[in-house]
């Protein structure tokens, strides 16, 4: 199984891509790649510079990966209740190439910010949302106060009752 994995979220130090990264190595015997939305950066979408640009390379890039994939996982930052200008940007100019972006994929969609609140609202955005864009939602987890629950330095989660939801969760993409 090749498994996708990366954060919704453009921060050089996101506790998502941490969280999507650790969720990655539970999934037996599969080949993960991590991407980095960083790479895949592009001027900001409008039908303007659409018709001007046509789709991007980094657009085109970026359907291909998820296409290649068998399945995907993803971490969502929250930005005032919403997602990540970063993340929104690239997946409004990949919907212009297919408005099925995910492609079908199984997907585990996961959130963590450091507050209490885990970044519920942007996950429970995205879990409502991906059946409009072909994406098979497996499981849902959101990792409430980031900091108290997961060990940066070894790239682990720290809470066993978390970290048995994660294993559950990331068990339903097989």
């Amino acid at each position: 199984m090749k498994v996708l994995a990366f954060a919704a979220s453009n921060s050089k130090q996101s506790i998502n891509k941490q969280l999507a990264t650790a969720a990655s190595q539970l999934v037996s015997g599969a080949e993960v790649e991590i991407l980095d939305i960083n790479d895949y950066e592009m001027p900001l979408f409008s039908m303007e510079r659409e018709q001007e640009l046509g789709q991007p390379a980094q657009a085109q890039a970026f359907f291909k990966k998820i296409g290649e994939a068998d399945a995907l996982i993803i971490s969502f930052a929250e930005h005032n209740g919403s997602y990540t200008a970063a993340y929104k940007n690239l997946f409004d100019w990949t919907s212009r190439i297919d408005q099925k972006v995910f492609q079908e994929k199984p997907m585990l969609l996961l959130s963590t910010s450091p507050g209490p609140g885990g970044a519920s609202s942007v996950l429970a955005a995205a879990v409502g949302s991906a059946p409009y864009f072909a994406g098979d939602v497996k499981a849902q987890l959101s990792v409430p106060s980031f900091y108290d629950n997961f060990d940066p330095a070894t790239g682990t989660v720290t809470n066993p009752a978390i970290l048995d939801q994660l294993k559950s969760a990331v068990a339903q993409l097989s």
